[in-house]
Parts: C-alpha cells; structure tokens; sequence
C-alpha cells in the first residue's frame, strides 16, 4: 500500500481554521486515501469509523462543524448543507491530495453528494452508505411508518413498545444531553435485529453522542439532486441495509439508478449501520471503489 507523507495525513487528530472556525478530522490507515463524513446532522463522527477500511485506505474522519471537537458556529442557524459541503471542501483542500474518495454516511451523504457535484475534479471515488438522492414528505413519511411498525416486529419485548417515543424525544430536544439520550434509547430501530446482538452493539450504542444545535437545524428547501446524478462521473458504489427504516433499499435504488455505472451493494442482514452490523460484508462493498 502507498504510504502517506503529507503532515496532514499523518496518524492522528489535526485541526485547521475555516474561516475562524476550528475544524478538526482524524487520520488513520493507509492506502488512498478517503474522506469520511458522519450522519445527523449532529453526531459523534467516531460512530463511522471503520477499522478494517483502515486497512485498504487512509481514513480522514470529519468532525462535522459544531459537533465534538470542531468548532460551532456564531450563527445558530448556520447548520446547513451548504455549511457542511464547505466545511468538507476545506478538509479536501487542507489535505492537499488532488483527488480522494469519499464516503458518506446517512445526511453525511448529501454533503458528499453535493461535494461530487460541486467539486467533480476533486473525486476519485464515492461510497454512498445508508443515504438518498431526496428527501422532503415522501421520504419522511416512509420512515415514520417504519418507526411506528417497528414495535409490531417484537410483540412481546416492552423496550422495543417504547422506541417511537424514544424517537420522538430524540428529534424534538433542544440540548446535547436530552437528544443523546433519546437517541441511545431509539438506537435499535436503526438495526436489522439489535436484541438479537444486544451485548456485541452496547459498546456502540454508549459510544454515540449528539449535539442539539446541528441536528435541529433544517434547510428551508428539501434536499433532491435527483435530476443531477447523471453528472457523477466518478466510481461509485451505493451501499444499503435492508432492514433500513430511514435511507433502505428505496433510495438506494434511485442512486443506482441515477449514477450511471454505479454498484449497488445491498447487505441482508443490515439495519442502518452495516460497518458494525456486517462489517467483512460493508468493506468489500466500499474496497470495490479500488478495482472500478
């Protein structure tokens, strides 16, 4: 494997400024190397990671802005998409590479999405993980019926009764720790079968961590770059749990369908979180950027 030089790509945690702003990532691995950008928005980037992709790329996890380390932004109401594709141009740019991959996560796939777009000379490969080419009333209507469906699955189990409540707390908090709570507690809808594998995903499941600030933000129009996906010229490989209530095999679809050339790896036994679910089965998926 190609081994890294640049200071900026050395093992560990860096931070820069964005325009005053520190942004801090993380660097581990080797290979060529990938950008990684979290879910939420709002979430602990240490989620993502992914050790056995350490093992065929360098890994750059982003802490988004506003979240963990990163700074937060003096305008409250800055927590937009646009916000976070800068943001991600900024860590491309830092790193000096002329062209990385990309992987995003659930609303770390918009930023992605946006970037390749934006930035198409900058993008040697895109992972689109758990994510969607839209979202608007359509796309949270599927997810709420799926969230409510989710007790009818464990008839006889109390904690899954109470996980559309957990949701609901989770979504409508207003600080740090009431929304982490509730989104430890809601955790296992987002799992192919949590109780099944309860002691393997707890360490997981304590692990996660959000910020009230960015994960209330809303953008005043719906993301859908539907009709732009056939401008996505480099490899991509779109990655989906079947058993994802939020970003499933719908949505996955009609990124397959839009990026042409574009592999669609579909993990059987997975929820929201494949890397953790079936991880050997998520890193041949995001490695076959690497023989496209």
């Amino acid at each position: 494997m190609n081994s890294t030089s640049s200071a900026g790509l050395t093992p560990g945690r860096h931070e820069f400024d964005v325009d005053g702003v520190r942004q801090v990532y993380h660097v581990a691995g080797s290979g060529p190397v990938c950008v990684a950008h979290s879910g939420g928005p709002g979430i602990v980037w240490a989620y993502l990671r992914a050790p056995r992709l350490e093992e065929h790329f360098t890994m750059v996890y982003v802490e988004p802005v506003g979240t963990g380390a990163s700074g937060r932004l003096a305008d409250r109401d800055g927590y937009r998409l646009d916000t976070y594709v800068r943001f991600l141009a900024a860590v491309v740019e830092h790193l000096g590479e002329p062209r990385v991959h990309l992987l995003g996560h659930s609303y770390g796939g918009f930023v992605v999405q946006r970037y390749a777009l934006d930035h198409p000379e900058r993008v040697a490969g895109l992972a689109l993980y758990d994510t969607s080419p839209v979202t608007g009333a359509e796309f949270w209507s599927g997810a709420m019926e799926g969230l409510a469906a989710y007790p009818q699955r464990y008839p006889e189990n109390p904690e899954a009764a109470a996980i559309p409540a957990a949701f609901q707390q989770a979504i409508s908090a207003t600080d740090d720790e009431t929304l982490t709570t509730g989104l430890r507690e809601a955790l296992p809808v987002y799992f192919a079968d949590f109780w099944a594998r309860r002691d393997e995903f707890a360490p997981f499941t304590a692990g996660v961590q959000a910020w009230a600030e960015p994960a209330s933000a809303q953008d005043p129009v719906p993301f859908d770059v539907r009709d732009r996906l056939g401008e996505i010229t480099a490899p991509t490989v779109v990655i989906v749990g079947s058993y994802d209530f939020i970003c499933g095999p719908r949505w996955a679809a009609q990124l397959h369908e839009g990026i042409k050339g574009s592999h669609l790896a579909v993990l059987e036994q997975s929820g929201h979180f494949g890397h953790v679910e079936q991880p050997e089965e998520f890193t041949k998926a995001v490695t076959e950027l690497l023989r496209r």
